[in-house]
Parts: structure tokens; C-alpha cells; sequence
């Protein structure tokens, strides 16, 4: 628990999710019709992959890789090598 104790502050609230589903939601409202389940998966990965670039970029604001990784209880977990 006390490792999590440098997380606290930035749990307290999930509106960076609701957020996300929103936008997720709003755009594919744009688009209306999806010709199979591929073109959504397509989408919500490319908002998705949007997001996380948004995310990488505002270190102070949202929890890093970096920060989470030594959460982990399990040696086998590590970073991925692009986070590296």
C-alpha cells in the first residue's frame, strides 16, 4: 500500500476515462456505419494510440510507465522495450 501512496493524488478521479469514452463515442457517432468490426476496431485503436501519445507527453499530469512498473509484485513484469 505504501507504494501506492505517490499514485494517490492522481487516482482521485476517473475523468481522464470518461473522457476517453466520450471521445470514443463522439467519433464513432460521426462515422454512423461501420462496414465490418475490423473498421471499429481500427478506429477505437487509432483514438486509443491518439491518446496515449497525448498521455506520454503530460508526464506531470497522468501516471508513467516508469512510475507504475516498481507496483508490480511480479519480477517477470517489466517496461516494454518502446517505453525504455
Amino acid at each position: 500500500m505504501i507504494k501506492a501512496a505517490a499514485h494517490r493524488t492522481k487516482l482521485h478521479s476517473n475523468n481522464p476515462i470518461e473522457r476517453l469514452n466520450g471521445e470514443i463515442k463522439r467519433r464513432t457517432e460521426v462515422v454512423g456505419i461501420f462496414p465490418n468490426e475490423a473498421a471499429i476496431i481500427r478506429l477505437v485503436g487509432a483514438i486509443l494510440l491518439e491518446q496515449n501519445d497525448e498521455w506520454a507527453v503530460q508526464r506531470s499530469r497522468y501516471m508513467t510507465l516508469e512510475t507504475i512498473a516498481p507496483l508490480s509484485d511480479d519480477p517477470a513484469v517489466s517496461l516494454p522495450i518502446m517505453a525504455t
